[in-house]
């Protein structure tokens, strides 16, 4: 029996998934209960008629290509939301086993697991240590948990988690749980993505995103990156035609070309950005601490949040109130913006 069967909820593995209707190359599908007939104006190129292609396979081997992992390690979800909230479903029974996060953290993977009904176990972060990971009480906590959700770069801190520790986690927690590294904001931190280690820790899994770096948080797509026997679990779950055609055509298109050089440019230019914005935020007599950030964007330590947001919002600016965190009082984080928008800001705050 393997790792997977034994974590994985017992009426998952026996699910039998809906069978959608067969893709058979070039016949004429009439299999599917579909229109005949485009619609007038329809410049779709496969036709807005026909359903889309679960999982499309040209788009997972230019997503596999763009990660450098295999295809079969890899699910296209509806952002990576969707795929927090697969794997909640997939591995934790209503009212027996626990999600663990480590907040303060991004919020759907609390929400997830309440939406499921497992239980939440919290194990903060050492905000006295830049908000590092504590190895000891993770393990220790770890024990009734099926799913370990780690953010990194964190949000909303901003702040990488070592890397060495996730990967000790992963070994310490062989056979016992899941340990998910949610890297929306990687290209930000000029670290390697931990996929390269899932063939190595088969109990790793990756969350990727094109909604930041890429600039298609519209497209609402994410990829879960995961052991094959992992992806085939979660795929039994969801929806038959999750994605729909114009964002598989649209995010192909997007990921061609000369977007590559474009996006590295547009990278280079937000850290450069984050690092001249930070500097000048610390000399506001409305910030006490800017903390360092791996992201797209600041945790600010304000002395008056409610004066940072108010003249924010007069300059025609919102920002992001995080004083709901419990170990974050003085909260409010920052998107970086193009240069121009970071000079209203710093003008807002004088």
């Amino acid at each position: 029996m393997s790792w997977v069967t034994q974590l994985a909820r017992p009426e998952v593995l026996r699910l039998a998934p809906y069978e959608h209707a067969a893709f058979g190359g070039p016949r004429t599908r009439l299999h599917a209960n579909e229109s005949p007939w485009r619609l007038g104006g329809d410049g779709s190129q496969a036709g807005l008629n026909r359903y889309p292609e679960p999982q499309s396979p040209p788009l997972r081997e230019r997503l596999a290509q763009l990660y450098d992992v295999r295809p079969e390690q890899l699910l296209i979800s509806r952002g990576s939301d969707e795929a927090i909230d697969l794997l909640v479903r997939a591995f934790c029974r209503p009212a027996e086993d626990a999600v663990l996060i480590c907040p303060p953290t991004f919020g759907m993977y609390a929400v997830s697991a309440q939406i499921q009904g497992a239980a939440l176990v919290s194990v903060p972060l050492r905000a006295e240590a830049g908000f590092a990971l504590n190895v000891p009480a993770v393990v220790d906590a770890a024990a009734a948990a099926r799913l370990l959700f780690l953010c990194s770069p964190n949000n909303p801190t901003g702040n990488l988690l070592d890397a060495d520790e996730i990967l000790r986690l992963a070994d310490r927690l062989a056979g016992r749980a899941l340990v998910v590294v949610d890297e929306a904001y990687i290209e930000f931190a000029g670290r390697a993505s931990l996929a390269a280690q899932i063939p190595r820790r088969p109990n790793l899994a990756v969350l990727r995103t094109l909604s930041k770096a890429h600039g298609l948080a519209g497209a609402r797509l994410g990829t879960l990156i995961a052991d094959p026997e992992v992806i085939a679990l979660v795929r039994k779950l969801i929806a038959p035609y999750a994605v729909p055609q114009l964002v598989i055509e649209a995010v192909s298109r997007l990921l061609s070309g000369d977007r590559p050089v474009q996006r590295a440019s547009r990278i280079a230019t937000l850290c450069a950005e984050r690092e001249r914005l930070s500097g000048a935020l610390a000399a506001s007599p409305l910030i006490a601490r800017v903390h360092p950030s791996a992201a797209n964007f600041l945790l600010l330590e304000c002395r008056d949040a409610d004066a940072v947001l108010a003249r924010a919002h007069g300059a025609g600016l919102l920002l992001r109130d995080v004083r709901g965190h419990a170990a974050l009082p003085w909260g409010v984080r920052v998107s970086i913006g193009t240069p121009q928008e970071n000079d209203a800001l710093l003008g807002a705050l004088r």
